[in-house]
């Protein structure tokens, strides 16, 4: 639809320690990433369209993602000055390797798993204990099974359609079409259950789904 197009892309995931980083060579801290874009606090101004090359150390190896700035805006109450004020920009992955990509999936997949660990040591409501593997799941289905399955919920009930696009829904989630059913079964009662941020996450591993299918 229309309004879910133009809605943001990918989903991103709030980091509770920013990541160190580089944007062009300059200090940086990426404060959420997702699988299509990171939102970064860095030095100096940038320019919406602006091709900027990210880089981040993840177990020991360097990540470095093209992007572009597709919005940005200084951080109120610092120090004037094109080198000392300092920048809030979300970017736009662009031209990613698959090598690259695979490393920004495993640690988006491992973040979201310790999220949703957590949530499940405190005792909070399930937001996704079964979907927090989805990734890991349908390895022999993920070679012959072609396209997405897109869940909506309205509040009472659930409608599935196969799909031909990874875009999350905002009122549900879309995954690979390889899952297992008794799988996405339980995600949809966790879904159910869970609060705004829980959703988010839920749609997060959803995310890494579809983008490990075949379109």
């Amino acid at each position: 639809m229309a309004v879910e197009n133009d809605r943001r892309r990918f989903q991103r995931l709030k980091l509770a320690r920013p990541i160190l980083a580089t944007v062009n060579g300059q200090s940086a801290l990426i404060l959420d990433i997702g699988i299509g874009g990171a939102f970064v606090e860095h030095y100096g101004p940038a320019k919406i369209g602006e091709h900027v090359t990210l880089t981040f150390r993840w177990q020991g190896a360097e990540v470095s993602l093209s992007a572009d700035v597709n919005r940005t805006s200084k951080v109120e109450g610092t120090p004037p000055g094109p080198k000392a004020r300092a920048s809030q920009s979300g970017l736009e992955f662009t031209d990613v390797s698959p090598e690259m990509r695979l490393k920004v999936q495993d640690m988006m997949a491992t973040f979201v798993g310790r999220v949703l660990a957590a949530q499940r040591a405190n005792a909070a409501p399930d937001a996704g204990q079964s979907g927090a593997i989805l990734y890991q799941l349908g390895q022999a289905r993920r070679l012959r099974t072609h396209g997405y399955l897109t869940y909506r919920f309205d509040g009472d009930a659930w409608t599935v359609e196969h799909s031909d696009s990874p875009v999350q829904p905002v009122n549900g989630f879309t995954v690979g079409a390889y899952e297992d059913e008794e799988e996405l079964e339980t995600l949809c009662r966790a879904y159910e259950s869970a609060d705004s941020h829980g959703r988010t996450l839920i749609r997060l591993v959803a995310e890494l789904s579809a983008n490990a299918a075949r379109p």
